[in-house]
């Protein structure tokens, strides 16, 4: 039974009740779960597990498990639950949202720099995406000008999601180069900033752009002949 990914559907869900499936050396496997595994250059939650006595065990990071599973890593020194535990799991939702503001936000910057993403990191106080962009020199100052121009129309950022036709027929869809999205399930997950980006992404958002605070390039990387790392840091 794959690990039911209460996350996809809203990624403001901070917690909720789940019963433990089974718990190894690897980590706890849910049947549900609010914490989002590592994946897509974003890092996986961390937060906590609290049993109906009131004790909780500290949850490191969330990694991909065996087929859908969530394995969910306590950190060094936790007991592990006996199978069909009920537990409350609960997000470190001060981190979990700087996550989903930040990767609005190179979703953003996908929009604002013309060139196909061979690398990125998510991460809580800063992150980056690589970009191959042959013969041309990225402009800093324009790059803030849009980022901020795209923040400030508070646009509507929603997922959505396309059948692998869909897909296989609009290739112009799939931006980043060093991960491709999953297909041979049926459909795929797309994000849709409104106006603005639509690309493949399983990752967590805010729900609009204004969301995302002041944000800023805090340098721009020559990283090859034709590849750029942009970096990104909350400016507040």
């Amino acid at each position: 039974m794959a690990t039911e990914e209460l996350f996809r559907a809203d990624s403001y869900l901070k917690e909720c009740s789940a019963t433990v499936v089974r718990a190894d050396a690897r980590g706890i496997v849910l049947d549900r779960t609010v914490f989002y595994p590592t994946g897509g250059g974003q890092p996986g939650d961390s937060g906590t597990l609290v049993l109906a006595d009131g004790t909780s065990i500290a949850i490191a990071d969330a990694i991909k498990g065996d087929g859908n599973d969530v394995v969910h890593v306590p950190a060094p020194g936790q007991s592990l639950p006996a199978p069909g535990t009920v537990v409350t799991a609960k997000i470190d939702w001060e981190r979990r949202y700087k996550h989903m503001r930040m990767h609005s936000a190179l979703h953003l910057l996908c929009a604002v720099v013309t060139g196909d993403v061979t690398g990125g990191q998510i991460g809580a106080d800063k992150s980056r995406l690589d970009f191959n962009v042959p013969g041309e020199a990225l402009d800093k100052d324009h790059i803030n000008r849009e980022l901020a121009r795209l923040i400030g129309e508070d646009k509507p950022v929603a997922p959505r999601w396309i059948d692998d036709a869909e897909l296989a027929s609009r290739p112009e869809l799939v931006r980043t180069m060093s991960v491709k999205p999953p297909s041979g399930q049926g459909r795929v997950r797309l994000l849709d900033i409104e106006g603005v980006d639509l690309q493949p992404c399983g990752g967590t958002h805010v729900a609009r752009t204004s969301e995302i605070g002041a944000i800023e390039v805090a340098k721009i990387e020559n990283k090859g002949r034709q590849n750029r790392r942009v970096n990104l840091r909350f400016a507040e």
